[in-house]
């Protein structure tokens, strides 16, 4: 046995999640440990709910994850207002193409046994769709998109590469990857991701062994869907950005994914996202109680894929 962790070490892959949870040298550019990062930015009001919130609470909010249901559901004067308003705020926009997974014509991955497959772009009709509307949001200024599927990352990554599309574009992979150790988020990172995002439930170990294979930030789900174990991790959020580091703290609560069907009402949508701005303040306090060490970046800092509008 311990053969088989010297061969995995050799290779860059700890042969054992870290007992002693040994802190990360790594930050972000502007020496920050941690940040925040909200998703199910539907429309521009809710958007703007969030803006309002992070301004009124004086918390930042780094990293927004918008058009959940895909971005071809919403037309280009709304995508237009909506770049504008991350731009002038300095905020980076992760935008989800269009059409998902989980309303394509395929269904097997939502049935129970389908699933175990994962959440995949159906062949090259599904690959052109996907990145025809990464094109579209290009060409009206976004700088950051979703990816759930390893093969488009590898195409999207070769192209930016080749300049055929912008050298600033950056690429955040979905927990709908499934990725849950450090060789599988390894792989993720040499096919061009700039950021990842683990399945949800690991623990502090598996995390910190993830971060000692990979110096990409990690987004890491502080509170959660219903329907995906509806669990919050705000009181291990500073062990978790002091071995993780840098990371991303996500909020993404409520019932399941059908809240970002398009008849949800605009005033839920930005009374859930108004929520979700004032979790990360708990966050941010929680973590400055237990370990006043450890940096939130501040509004805007210029690492970030803020639209070009």
């Amino acid at each position: 046995m311990k053969n088989v962790e010297k061969i995995m070490e050799k290779f860059g892959i700890p042969g054992r999640d870290p007992g002693d949870l040994p802190s990360s040298s790594l930050t972000f550019p502007d020496g920050a440990h941690y940040r925040m990062e909200i998703s199910g930015v539907e429309r521009p009001s809710t958007m703007e709910a969030i803006l309002q919130e992070s301004e009124k609470r004086k918390m930042p909010i780094h990293k927004l994850i918008c058009t959940v249901l895909g971005s071809t559901l919403l037309d280009k004067s709304e995508l237009r207002s909506m770049a504008k308003m991350a731009s002038l705020t300095k905020t980076e926009m992760v935008i989800t193409p269009g059409p998902r997974a989980l309303w394509d014509t395929g269904r097997q991955c939502i049935t129970p046994s389908g699933a175990l497959s994962g959440m995949r772009l159906r062949g090259s009709e599904g690959l052109r769709q996907y990145i025809e509307d990464v094109m579209r949001c290009i060409e009206i200024g976004f700088r950051g998109f979703l990816v759930w599927d390893e093969g488009a990352l590898w195409l999207l990554n070769e192209m930016r590469k080749s300049g055929d599309i912008p050298k600033d574009v950056k690429f955040k992979v979905s927990i709908f990857a499934g990725q849950a150790n450090p060789a599988g988020v390894k792989v993720l990172e040499t096919l061009g991701a700039d950021t990842v995002n683990p399945v949800a439930d690991l623990s502090v170990g598996a995390f910190a062994a993830i971060r000692k294979s990979v110096s990409i930030p990690i987004d890491i789900h502080a509170y959660i869907l219903d329907d995906f174990g509806g669990f919050n991790r705000f009181y291990e959020a500073a062990e978790l950005a002091r071995v993780t580091s840098p990371c991303y703290f996500k909020l993404e609560h409520g019932a399941s994914m059908g809240l970002y069907k398009p008849w949800t009402p605009e005033s839920t949508l930005a009374e859930i996202a108004s929520e979700r701005v004032k979790y990360a303040q708990i966050i941010h306090e929680i973590i400055q109680s237990k370990n006043p060490d450890l940096k939130l970046s501040s509004s805007g800092p210029k690492d970030l894929a803020i639209p070009k509008a």
